[in-house]
């Protein structure tokens, strides 16, 4: 097993060790690193890589690596983990998704050295972090005021991801293409084989979603043999895979009173929304055109007409017996685990 280079730091076969690599500077003349967190085994394996805001205002990602690597009994045994906490460091000190430049640095890639700041930071991400890896995991949630069920999404088409996304272990599994300008597509490029889980809301911790992006990332480095397997089996989590989806969207400008929730299974022609003015007057209905199960749900009760509201999955299997199993799930994440350990 050959020590690993990133920058100007080296890290030997099982060693732990923090670094930060150097970015660019603010205004100030201070120095702006990206924090990266690498694990290695003693033994000869993949490199993987759980990444997190990249969008900065994105915040159970980071939570999701904190509490990992900190996880008692937590151990890489074979192999190289390299966890990024924050890729937009801009974002998360500005609470915002996007960097100084109001670029996405998810559509920057693969970037250039000599780019702008975004392209620069996604250059740097790249070259020191992913074309070290062999997979990756890249920890999102939805934007602003909306938010995500639990979910993969990935190429599916690719038998090796496939099999990483339904060892992830959430109910949902969303075929998804590549991206032009993401962190997804030129990891492609680069034979990194990447899932990206979606969970929760911009802004705000989600104990349902962190617990669930934890064990996954656990599930993942077990089933590629970097972690010791569990001494009890654990119950294998039924998923369901989705090779469509579609936003319905808003039919008025007014304030909502929503019918369903995250998980929710709909129906064709199902009210899922009622639109009024600040009178109370009705002023439209927002109606399911396809039954399928809610995964993204827009959460501020004001919509302007033609807005996204509700991200709907639509399944070839029974769209009930997928809503009951992910609320299943949420109560054994959130209520019956009483520590994060029990996450091993």
């Amino acid at each position: 097993m050959k020590a690993l280079k990133i920058g100007e730091h080296t890290i030997l076969p099982g060693e732990t060790k923090k670094i930060e690599l150097p970015v660019a500077k603010l205004y100030t003349d201070a120095d702006v690193h990206l924090p990266v967190y690498i694990v290695r085994g003693r033994r000869d394996g993949p490199t993987m890589f759980v990444s997190a805001a990249v969008h900065g205002d994105e915040l159970n990602g980071i939570e999701i690596i904190r509490r990992l690597i900190n996880l008692k009994g937590f151990k890489i045994t074979a192999g190289t983990l390299i966890a990024v906490p924050m890729v937009n460091v801009y974002g998360v000190v500005n609470l915002s998704r996007y960097m100084p430049d109001r670029r996405d640095l998810n559509r920057c890639f693969p970037g250039s050295a000599k780019g702008s700041l975004a392209g620069r930071v996604a250059n740097i991400f790249l070259t020191e972090i992913v074309q070290h890896c062999d997979y990756g995991i890249d920890l999102h949630t939805g934007a602003i005021h909306r938010s995500n069920l639990p979910q993969i999404r990935a190429d599916l088409s690719d038998d090796e991801t496939l099999e990483l996304a339904k060892e992830f272990g959430v109910p949902v599994i969303l075929n998804s293409n590549v991206l032009d300008g993401s962190l997804r597509q030129s990891a492609v490029a680069n034979d990194t084989r990447v899932l990206l889980y979606e969970a929760g809301e911009a802004l705000r911790l989600d104990e349902f979603s962190i617990r669930a992006g934890i064990r996954g990332v656990v599930n993942v480095l077990r089933h590629l043999k970097m972690m010791p397997k569990r001494r009890v089996r654990k119950k294998a989590v039924n998923y369901f895979i989705a090779n469509n989806s579609g936003w319905v969207r808003a039919s008025a400008s007014g304030i909502v009173s929503h019918h369903f929730k995250l998980g929710d299974q709909v129906k064709k022609g199902q009210i899922l929304a009622d639109i009024g003015s600040p009178y109370g007057e009705p002023l439209g209905e927002v109606t399911a055109n396809k039954g399928g199960v809610i995964i993204g749900k827009q959460n501020i009760p004001l919509v302007q007409e033609g807005e996204a509201m509700y991200h709907i999955a639509y399944f070839k299997e029974d769209d009930e017996e997928i809503a009951e199993h992910i609320e299943s799930i949420e109560e054994q994440l959130v209520e019956k685990i009483q520590d994060n350990e029990a996450l091993l």
